[in-house]
């Protein structure tokens, strides 16, 4: 039976978090090949800001799919969430009514969201709503960035924003490979950069990873606040550097991180490293991939701070201000 309504964040026009707006609408209905899911939890992503904030401007070009003139094509805020299934579209056979699942869907901000049967797996085991809703983008993309470095056991890795959502998972899967880990994080995170594994903590506040003389067998840049000219001088030949920064919230609101990723692709051929550029999609083999690894201990979902679904607000001027250490979670339910 569809519910009559339920709560969700929507937004009209593009701006800062006072754009965003708790309502009431109806609950959506799933297509052939969907599931809706009664959102428990759900997490903030760097997207949810950009595209909130319509930001960079250079993306309302080159992604029309998810940015309109005046606002987002889709209202409604969020997209990482975990809760149990509500109800089935035509043609879906990995879940049913029940299912305790997490992973992306469209509208998570909300009681009730879709998603696609092929996006969600089923929670691990004695990890909570709020911990499997921090998994998807974060998680798939610390994956897919590790995974692209090539490191194996006793290679070199420095990971630039390692504190945050995805470098969180990142540290802590470079530890898996058998690689010596090197974090640059703030002051206030150096602890939790090392309880996670890193071999060597850099304070971004003392000292400029890019002029220590050092090289990496691999640089992971999550933040995409430097150059590619600073990036290079911290690669050794033949390494690899793997660009997935989010931004700085308020900074680059023309190009943003896309200055470095375009700059990157145009010389990249002429560099004596390779560079790469994933872009994860979350998927249930991939996310089949990271509850094993949860469950086996090799990964620990960290949470930073939790707010209500009325607080969406708080919430994002939370992450875009502190700089949150891990990930913010939405509490729905």
């Amino acid at each position: 039976m569809t519910p009559a309504a339920g709560r969700a964040v929507r937004q009209l026009r593009y701006g800062g978090p006072e754009v965003l707006d708790v309502t009431r609408q109806p609950a959506p209905v799933p297509a052939c090949g969907q599931v809706r899911v009664g959102v428990h939890a759900a997490s903030l992503n760097a997207r949810d800001w950009h595209v909130m904030r319509g930001e960079p401007r250079v993306a309302r070009l080159l992604d029309r799919g998810t940015f309109g003139r005046r606002a987002p094509r889709e209202l409604v805020r969020g997209t990482d969430l975990a809760g149990i299934v509500d109800a089935v579209g035509d043609g879906v056979t990995r879940w049913k009514v029940g299912d305790p699942v997490f992973g992306e869907g469209s509208g998570a901000f909300a009681d009730y969201a879709l998603a696609s049967e092929d996006q969600l797996w089923v929670i691990p085991a004695g990890v909570s709503f709020a911990e499997a809703a921090s998994l998807p983008l974060a998680a798939s993309t610390a994956v897919l960035c590790l995974d692209e470095t090539g490191l194996g056991e006793g290679g070199s890795v420095l990971i630039n924003g390692a504190s945050g959502g995805v470098g969180t998972f990142a540290v802590q899967l470079a530890k898996t490979l058998g690689s010596y880990v090197t974090a640059v994080v703030s002051p206030r995170n150096a602890d939790l950069a090392r309880s996670l594994g890193a071999d060597e903590v850099i304070d971004y506040t003392a000292s400029d990873f890019t002029r220590a003389g050092q090289t990496y067998d691999a640089v992971v840049d999550f933040v995409g606040n430097r150059t590619l000219r600073e990036l290079r001088a911290t690669v050794r030949p033949g390494g690899r550097l793997v660009l997935s920064g989010g931004g700085v919230a308020g900074e680059g609101r023309i190009l943003g991180p896309m200055r470095l990723l375009m700059g990157a692709l145009a010389v990249a051929r002429l560099q004596p490293f390779e560079i790469r550029f994933p872009q994860a999609v979350p998927t249930s083999d991939g996310l089949r991939r990271i509850s094993q690894m949860v469950e086996s201990g090799a990964v620990r979902p960290v949470v930073d701070q939790t707010f209500a679904l009325e607080d969406v607000t708080a919430a994002i001027r939370y992450m875009e201000g502190t700089h949150a250490r891990a990930k913010v979670v939405i509490t729905v339910t």
